[in-house]
C-alpha cells in the first residue's frame, strides 16, 4: 500500500518538472526580444554614420597622356604650323637644324634679289602699255593693267616679309617629298614647294587664257611669246618656297597652254570653275612631273 503511493507521488513530480521546462522553453521562444538578439545585428542607418562601401577597382591611366589635338613627339616648345590633317601618334619627321638654317639663308636671300628685279620688271610693263596703246590693242592693254596690278600687290607683300619668322614655318623644316626633272636636272621639293608649283601652271593658264581672248578681241595675231605677261611669268610668285626661274618656268607652261584655248575660245587643256579658268587636275601633274619619293 505504501509502495504504491510512493510511486504515485514520483510521477507526480516528474509531470511537474516536465510542465515547467515547457513552459518555460514556450516563453523562450515566444519572447520578441530574446529572438531579436539571437539574430545577427544589421548596420543602423540612423543614430550613426554608415561604413563606407569599398570602392571597385580602377583602370590605370597611362603615363603623361596625349594632349588633345597634338601630335605625338609635338612638345610644347616646338613651333606651330605643322601641316593639318595629321593622325595622332604619326610623328612630324623634321630636317637637322643645320639644313634648316642653309634653308632660311637662302631665302633670304631669294626674297632680296627678287625684290630688286620686281621693281624693274613693273617698269618694262609701263613701257609695254603704251606701245599696247599705239598699237590700239585695247583689250590687251586692259589685261596688262590688271596683271600690273597684282605684281604692285606682290610688291607689297615683299616688304612685309623682310621681317618674317622661319621658325613657325614648316616649310623649312619638313623633308623633301616629291622629285621632278627640269631641263635635264632632277629635284626634290617637300609638299609646300610642291603646291606652290602647281600654283604656278594654274596662274599661267589663267593668265594665259585672258591674253589669248584679249588677242583674239583686237584682231590680233597668235603669239603668246609676245606677251609680256609671258616674258615677266612673276603673276603671284612672293618669293617663298621655290626659286623664281623654276616658279617662271611651270607659269609659262600654264600661260601657252591657256593663251591657246582663249584665242581659240575653246577648252582643251583647261576649264571653268566658279568664274575661274583653270587646268584639268590630271595635266598639272604630267607638266610637272611630280613623284614621290617616300
Amino acid at each position: 500500500m505504501w509502495n504504491r503511493i510512493f510511486v504515485s507521488a514520483a510521477v507526480i513530480s516528474a509531470v511537474s518538472l516536465m510542465g515547467v521546462s515547457v513552459s518555460t522553453h514556450a516563453q523562450q521562444s515566444q519572447d520578441p526580444k530574446r529572438v531579436e538578439q539571437a539574430k545577427p545585428q544589421k548596420p543602423q542607418r540612423q543614430g550613426g554614420p554608415a561604413k563606407p562601401r569599398p570602392k571597385p577597382a580602377e583602370t590605370p591611366k597611362p603615363a603623361n597622356p596625349e594632349p588633345q589635338g597634338r601630335a605625338r613627339g609635338q612638345g610644347q616648345g616646338q613651333q606651330q604650323g605643322q601641316p593639318q590633317g595629321r593622325a595622332r601618334g604619326q610623328a612630324q619627321p623634321r630636317l637637322p637644324q643645320q639644313e634648316q638654317d642653309r634653308r632660311v639663308g637662302q631665302q633670304q636671300q631669294r626674297l632680296s634679289q627678287y625684290e630688286t628685279e620686281l621693281d624693274q620688271q613693273r617698269r618694262g610693263a609701263e613701257q609695254r602699255g603704251a606701245q599696247l596703246q599705239q598699237q590700239r590693242r585695247s583689250n590687251q592693254y586692259n589685261f596688262q593693267q590688271q596683271y600690273l596690278a597684282r605684281l604692285n600687290e606682290q610688291q607689297q607683300r615683299l616688304r612685309t616679309l623682310r621681317t618674317y619668322y622661319y621658325g613657325n614655318d614648316p616649310f623649312f623644316s619638313t623633308p623633301p617629298s616629291y622629285r621632278y626633272t627640269r631641263g635635264g636636272r632632277s629635284y626634290e621639293i617637300n609638299e609646300y614647294g610642291a603646291n606652290v608649283l602647281k600654283q604656278a601652271v594654274n596662274f599661267g593658264y589663267e593668265q594665259g587664257y585672258a591674253a589669248g581672248t584679249a588677242d583674239r578681241q583686237d584682231r590680233w595675231a597668235f603669239s603668246y611669246e609676245d606677251s609680256w605677261a609671258y616674258q615677266d611669268g612673276n603673276y603671284g610668285y612672293d618669293g617663298l618656297y621655290v626659286d623664281r626661274g623654276d616658279y617662271n618656268y611651270y607659269f609659262r607652261e600654264g600661260f601657252r597652254r591657256g593663251y591657246d584655248d582663249g584665242f581659240y575660245g575653246r577648252f582643251r587643256y583647261g576649264t571653268r570653275v566658279s568664274g575661274r579658268y583653270t587646268l584639268l587636275g590630271g595635266l598639272v601633274s604630267i607638266i610637272i612631273g611630280l613623284k614621290a619619293i617616300r
